[in-house]
């Protein structure tokens, strides 16, 4: 077993519910084939509008008529500003525990999110979401890499060398959670240790990283 000296953090889709889930009400609605939108996202997946937007290479506007166009090009017409109306998240509370337990651990702890340009965890939150576990959930953060902000996103394996140097860790002593399959794949071949984290439901994410830590 590796010396675990850290675990980081995916935000979107592992404090809080993932926006995919919120995509594939929308895909029902308009009777859109399943994952048309992640299908968008996933081509040309370090140099379209998506990503674009999360590096804040381009503005709201810009990004608004490229995602456009581009859904457009695959048979329906998506707009930006719709797309981000999408997001609109609820807390995993359980994995707000879970990164307690960490903590208590003495392990460091980190967070890569993609993000988008002045539109932080915030502005994500469902309405009646309290703001102030958002607060609690960074305090307990020692490094927290937002794309929007270093120019770079995950899956470019640069992001998860930052966050490693910001740690002063080496990668084999990382456990790394996301629930994109995309973001864990650079991250296990630089040597972490990855956990998938379900829609819909962290628990076996949160079970699995226990179990990690248990044994560290």
């Amino acid at each position: 077993m590796p010396n675990f000296k850290a675990v980081i953090f995916d935000f979107g889709g592992v404090f809080t519910t993932s926006p995919v889930q919120n995509f594939a009400v929308f895909e029902r609605e308009n009777d859109l084939p399943e994952r048309f939108i992640g299908g968008i996202i996933k081509t040309n997946i370090n140099e379209n509008a998506w990503a674009k937007f999360e590096r804040a290479e381009i503005d709201f506007d810009t990004f608004d008529q490229a995602f456009a166009e581009e859904t457009r090009a695959a048979g329906f017409e998506i707009r930006g500003r719709t797309l981000v109306g999408l997001l609109s998240l609820t807390f995993n509370h359980n994995m707000i525990d879970a990164l307690s337990r960490v903590k208590s651990h003495g392990l460091k702890t980190g967070c890569i999110t993609n993000n988008l340009p002045k539109l932080g965890s915030d502005e994500m939150l469902a309405k009646d979401e309290n703001r102030e576990v958002l607060e609690l959930i960074h305090k307990n953060f020692d490094h927290m890499i937002e794309s929007a902000k270093a120019g770079v996103r995950k899956p470019e394996p640069r992001i998860y060398e930052m966050m490693c140097e910001a740690l002063s860790v080496a990668p084999a002593n990382c456990i790394f959670l996301d629930d994109l399959g995309v973001n864990l794949k650079p991250a296990r071949e630089m040597g972490m240790t990855t956990i998938k984290v379900p829609f819909g439901d962290v628990s076996p994410a949160i079970k699995e990283l226990d179990m990690l830590l248990q044994r560290n």
